[in-house]
């Protein structure tokens, strides 16, 4: 499965959800790999992957490089790392096809890895737009805020346009709420205004939420496996338990 982890809004916890998936998945026994296409690099630093004068994600969309040659083997799993020089991309890719260059990419190595993890960008242009062209499924992080619901919408209109013009398959997995506090009532509230929205979309939302904890920003700033290092941890529980309902619901 290719998995694309995505939502235009910045701070839903994309790159700790991608992180986790990857994590879990390598522990569990499964072939992981992630695809960091966030110019900002922030998973590719998180796990320490080398981001300087290295093959990385940008160099592969120009094709300037195979595939094999932009993977990094880590301890935590494989990796295609990214820093500041993609967000150049979306100037330069200006030519017909550019939205299925990430695909064509990933064809040679697709039956190597169970999964193939994509942290987007908070953004929808064409690196968004590349990982939805080469991806089977969407999962959606979200707060429990009212921009970011309405942020869904918007996020699913792109994603039936891919699905109209560049995937027809493509489909969303579900919805994860991270950042929730169950004691807040205003986070209920929208808890159960994002279900009724994923009802409306066709989507559902996992049973599973991802409470807030200041760990994640420690375990971020610190260059520090959450789920190595902080292992009774409430927000690595849930991460657990929301990998195990992943599993379960992917076969």
């Amino acid at each position: 499965m290719i998995l694309s982890v995505a939502n235009q809004k910045g701070g839903v916890a994309k790159t700790t959800s991608t992180l986790a998936i990857a994590s879990n998945l390598k522990k569990k026994g499964y072939k992981a790999l992630v695809i960091d296409m966030d110019p900002q690099g922030n998973l590719s630093e998180s796990v320490n992957a080398n981001q300087i004068e290295v093959p990385t994600i940008y160099e592969l969309l120009k094709q300037e490089l195979t595939v094999d040659e932009a993977i990094q083997k880590l301890d935590f799993f494989d990796i295609i790392p990214s820093n500041i020089m993609l967000a150049g991309a979306e100037q330069e890719m200006s030519f017909t096809g550019k939205e299925y260059r990430l695909k064509e990419s990933l064809e040679n190595i697709n039956a190597l890895y169970d999964y193939i993890i994509i942290d987007t960008p908070p953004s929808l242009g064409i690196l968004t737009i590349n990982a939805f062209t080469a991806s089977d499924e969407i999962l959606i992080p979200t707060t429990p805020g009212i921009f970011a619901v309405n942020g869904i919408e918007q996020l699913n209109n792109t994603i039936n346009n891919v699905k109209k013009y560049c995937n027809k398959d493509l489909k969303i997995n579900g919805i994860l709420i991270t950042r929730f506090n169950p004691r807040v009532n205003i986070n209920k509230s929208i808890k159960t205004l994002t279900e009724h929205l994923a009802n409306h979309i066709g989507a559902k939302v996992y049973n599973t939420y991802i409470r807030n904890s200041v760990i994640i920003e420690e375990s971020q700033a610190n260059k520090i496996n959450l789920f190595d290092n902080y292992k009774s941890a409430t927000v690595t529980e849930d991460y657990n338990s929301f990998v195990k309902e992943f599993l379960n619901n992917n076969f």
